[in-house]
């Protein structure tokens, strides 16, 4: 599931902390070309169109409200207050493509979807931010009873007025490899990974602030990738993986939501 970006929410950029104005016309076609990737790799792409989130150039990033878990969505409570609207929109559209929902967070619970990684099918990995908080986390571990949910700290780097997620550190590329930046991974994290033998392809210093570590699978050692990290990019490569990238300075940059935050995957083949 993706939202196509909405023209009429590029003006509330200042509002929701994006670097700078989105040019509307660009914004839209890279959206398309970014659908378009997804369909070359097979992936039956679902738009979601409730028009609630017409207003909120946040909305654009789908992964953040929900948590997909594998019998359903759980409806997440953004931290970030302009996002708590989120979820029930993005509730209609997951009820009108046949997904169930599991249940839920409340008030206090906070939870994102970048701060959430699935490690495997019953290990979750739940950074815990300034947009993720520990009632989050316990919310989560309710819901999801048969699943390890492991809260990890995240560093306060540039503080709360920044978003900073557990995906701004590291993304899947396989059972068996992850892309990272590892001088900010959190190190029950980088012990975890070295005690299940999966391999990391460490993101270069200067390359963190472009969202190098973000970076969707589209399979196993197939990722998609902003333009622009050729560091990261030249790493993936001779680990083993097929790179594609897109041009995201209006969806991704601006907005700082990598391909992860701008897709929801429904169901993995």
């Amino acid at each position: 599931m993706v939202r196509a970006p909405d023209p009429a929410a590029a003006a509330a950029w200042r509002e929701y902390g994006w670097r700078a104005e989105p040019d509307v016309a660009r914004q839209v076609a890279q959206h398309e070309a970014f659908r378009a990737e997804l369909e070359r790799a097979g992936a039956e792409v679902v738009v979601a169109t409730d028009p609630a989130a017409a207003a909120n150039p946040d909305a654009v990033y789908v992964r953040d409200p929900v948590l997909m878990a594998p019998a359903g969505a759980i409806l997440l409570r953004p931290g970030k207050p302009g996002r708590r609207g989120e979820p029930a929109v993005l509730e209609r559209d997951l009820s009108a493509a046949g997904v169930p929902i599991l249940g839920r967070l409340e008030e206090p619970a906070t939870a994102e979807g970048g701060d959430i990684v699935w490690l495997d099918e019953h290990t979750l990995l739940v950074g815990r931010s300034y947009r993720t908080n520990d009632e989050g986390i316990e919310a989560l571990r309710d819901l999801l009873p048969g699943v390890t949910v492991k809260g990890l700290d995240l560093p306060h780097l540039r503080g709360p007025g920044d978003v900073l997620h557990l995906m701004s550190l590291i993304s899947p590329l396989d059972d068996d490899l992850v892309v990272a930046h590892l001088r900010l991974l959190p190190s029950r994290l980088a012990e975890e990974l070295a005690e299940r033998g999966i391999a990391i392809v460490d993101v270069p210093d200067e390359e963190f602030d472009s969202m190098g570590p973000n970076v969707l699978a589209l399979a196993p050692r197939v990722a998609l990738a902003i333009d622009g990290n050729p560091g990261t990019a030249r790493r993936m490569r001779d680990a083993g993986v097929d790179v594609r990238t897109y041009e995201g300075s209006e969806i991704s940059v601006k907005g700082d939501g990598g391909p992860t935050c701008l897709t929801l995957p429904l169901r993995r083949g």
